[in-house]
C-alpha cells in the first residue's frame, strides 16, 4: 500500500493544484456524466449502448487520441469490441470506474503532509424484463477496492473529512439488492443490502463537492453507529418508494443500524466480516428512515429544458427523519450519575435508549439566462439536528452555490463554493467544561468547527475528470487538543488536492 508523503511533497499539492485550475479550464470536451465518489452506480452503460467510430479505432491509427476525446465516447473502453451491446440486449450491464485523489494540508493539523488514496468501482445490474420476461424487477451488486492513506486520520483530525471516498483500505462487497416496481413504476420496494447516501438526505448540487459532509452529513456519520448504513458501509434493509403524485415523491425504509457490529465508540469498518462486505449483523438495533421529496418546475419525460418545465427555475424540497432503536453513550455521565471527568466517577459510561434526528435539505436553481443553454447557477441546503444528550454533534448545516459552465465553450464543467458547520453538542462541552475544572482550566473547550471548500470539475473527456480542490478548517474537531502539543488546540487547516476519475 502507499505510504503517506510528508513535508516534502505538500509543495508538489498545491503546485499541482495552480497548475490545474488555469489548464483544465481551457481544455476541450464534451458532455460527460459526474461520478459522485461511493455514491452512484448510475455509472452503468445504457444497454444497447453502440459502438462509436473512436471505439472501431485501433490506438496506431490516426486520429485516435481526437476520438478517444469524442463525447460520443462515454466510456475509456467504449463498448468493448461489442460486449457491452450483446450484454445490454439481454438485460446486463457493467460499471468499472476508478477514483484517485492526492490531497495535503499546508497548514494546521497534527503533522503537515500529504497523502495518496483511491477507489476502484465495480458494479453488475440486471433487467429482470429483458433477462426473462420478469417485468419491473432490477438486481444490483457492487464492490470496491479502497487504496491508499488516510489524510484526515493522518494528519487532521477534523470533524467534517476532507474527502469522500476516504476510508480504511479494504476489497469489500458493497450493495446487493433487488428492487421491485409496481403500478406502472409509482410504487416499487428494494430489500437486500442497502447503502443509504444512495438514496437518503441527498443534495444534487451537493454532489460537486469533494469533502465527506456534501455527500452523508456529518449528524449521521458521528451520531450512529460506524457513521450507519453510508458508504463504504451498507446493511440489510428494506426501502419503499411510491410517487402518489408527478411532484411528490415518499421515501421509507428500516434497516440495521450497525454496519459492521460492536460497539459504539469501536467504527472499524474492517472487524470480522466487515473487511469483505458479508458481516450482515442485526442485533444492536433497527435504523427507521422516512424522506418526502416535493419537486417544483420540473420538466416532462424526456424534455431537456430544466429552465421552463414548470413556468419557472426547477427545484426539490426535501424534509426527512430517523430513529435508531439501539443504545447510545451519554456525552457526559456514568452510570452512577458522576461526570466521567470526576476522578470519583467508576467510568462506566450511560447508556441512553434510542437516537434520533430531523432534517431538512433544498437544491433550487436560481439563474439561467437561456433555458437552451446549460450555463445556470444552483444553490443548496441542508440542515440537520439530533439530541445533544448522546451525541458528539447536535446540529449540521451544509450549503453552497454551483456555477454550471463557467467559461464560454465549458459546458460541462461546474464550479462551487461550499460552506459546512458542525456544531458539538451542549453535553459534551458540559464534559470539556468537568474536565478543565478537574485539571487546573489546563483544558481546551469545544464548540464548533467549520469549513468551506472551493472545486472546479472539468470534463476533459465524457469519461474523464479533473478536479482541483481548496477546502480551509477552522477549530478542527470543534477544538480540540493537540497530541504532540497539548498545550494548544489542532491548528486551523490549509488543505489543497485533486481528483480525477476515470469510467472504463
Amino acid at each position: 500500500m502507499a505510504q503517506p508523503l510528508r513535508r516534502s511533497s505538500i509543495a508538489a499539492v498545491v503546485g499541482c493544484f495552480a497548475a490545474c485550475l488555469p489548464a483544465i479550464a481551457f481544455a476541450q470536451a464534451g458532455p460527460a456524466p459526474q461520478t459522485i465518489p461511493g455514491a452512484s452506480t448510475q455509472q452503468n452503460p445504457t444497454p444497447g449502448h453502440a459502438a462509436s467510430t473512436a471505439e472501431q479505432t485501433s490506438p496506431g491509427e490516426p486520429g485516435f487520441t481526437t476520438q478517444l476525446f469524442a463525447s460520443s465516447r462515454s466510456n475509456l473502453l467504449g463498448d468493448m469490441w461489442g460486449i457491452r451491446t450483446k450484454l445490454g440486449n439481454i438485460g446486463i450491464s457493467l460499471g468499472l470506474s476508478e477514483t484517485s485523489e492526492l490531497f495535503g494540508n499546508a497548514t494546521g493539523g497534527v503533522h503537515r503532509g500529504a497523502d495518496y488514496d483511491g477507489l476502484t468501482f465495480m458494479s453488475l445490474g440486471l433487467d429482470t424484463g429483458k433477462a426473462f420476461g420478469w417485468e419491473g424487477g432490477i438486481f444490483n451488486v457492487s464492490a470496491f477496492q479502497i487504496h491508499g492513506r488516510n489524510l484526515a486520520t493522518d494528519n487532521l483530525y477534523s470533524l467534517q473529512t476532507n474527502s469522500g471516498i476516504e476510508a480504511q483500505r479494504a476489497t469489500r462487497l458493497w450493495e446487493m439488492w433487488y428492487q421491485q416496481s409496481f403500478l406502472g413504476g409509482k410504487v416499487d420496494v428494494k430489500i437486500g443490502q442497502q447503502s443509504l447516501d444512495q438514496e437518503f438526505i441527498g443534495s444534487s448540487y451537493s454532489g460537486l463537492f469533494i469533502n465527506t459532509m456534501m455527500g452523508w452529513p456529518l449528524i449521521p456519520s458521528v451520531d450512529l453507529y460506524a457513521g450507519g448504513p453510508a458508504y463504504p458501509l451498507a446493511s440489510l434493509g428494506v426501502r419503499f418508494r411510491a410517487q402518489p403524485l408527478s411532484n411528490l415523491t415518499v421515501l421509507a425504509g428500516v434497516f440495521d443500524d450497525n454496519p459492521p457490529g460492536g460497539p459504539f465508540n469501536d467504527d472499524s469498518q474492517v472487524r470480522g466480516g466487515a473487511q469483505s462486505g458479508t458481516a450482515f449483523h442485526t442485533g444492536t438495533g433497527a435504523l427507521a428512515i422516512a424522506e418526502v421529496q416535493y419537486a417544483i418546475n420540473q420538466p416532462a419525460v424526456g424534455q431537456m429544458d430544466y429552465g421552463t418545465g414548470g413556468g419557472g427555475l426547477p427545484g426539490v424540497y426535501k424534509l426527512g427523519a430517523w430513529y435508531d432503536s439501539g443504545r447510545f453513550p451519554d456525552q457526559r455521565f456514568g452510570t452512577d450519575g458522576l461526570s466521567l471527568a470526576d476522578p470519583n466517577s467508576n467510568g462506566v459510561t450511560r447508556m441512553r435508549k434510542n437516537n434520533w434526528s430531523i432534517y431538512g435539505v433544498f437544491d433550487q436553481m436560481v439563474w439561467r439566462p437561456d433555458p437552451d443553454e446549460a450555463q445556470a447557477i444552483g444553490v443548496f441546503a441542508r440542515l440537520m439536528g439530533a439530541p445533544g444528550d448522546r451525541n458528539i454533534a447536535e446540529f449540521s448545516i451544509n450549503t453552497g452555490v454551483v456555477l454550471k459552465a463557467p467559461l464560454p465553450g465549458r459546458d460541462d464543467d461546474s464550479l462551487g463554493l461550499g460552506y459546512g458547520l458542525a456544531k458539538v453538542s451542549s453535553r459534551a462541552i458540559g464534559l470539556d467544561n468537568d474536565t478543565a475544572n478537574f485539571n487546573g482550566g489546563l483544558y481546551p473547550i469545544r464548540s464548533s468547527e467549520s469549513f468551506i471548500e472551493l472545486t472546479y470539475q472539468a470534463q476533459l473527456a465524457p469519461w474523464l475528470s479533473v478536479q482541483p480542490d481548496f477546502q480551509y478548517v477552522w477549530t478542527p474537531g470543534g477544538g480540540i487538543q493537540n497530541p504532540n502539543n497539548p498545550a494548544k488546540r489542532v491548528g486551523n487547516e490549509a488543505i489543497f488536492g485533486v481528483r480525477t476519475n476515470i469510467v472504463f
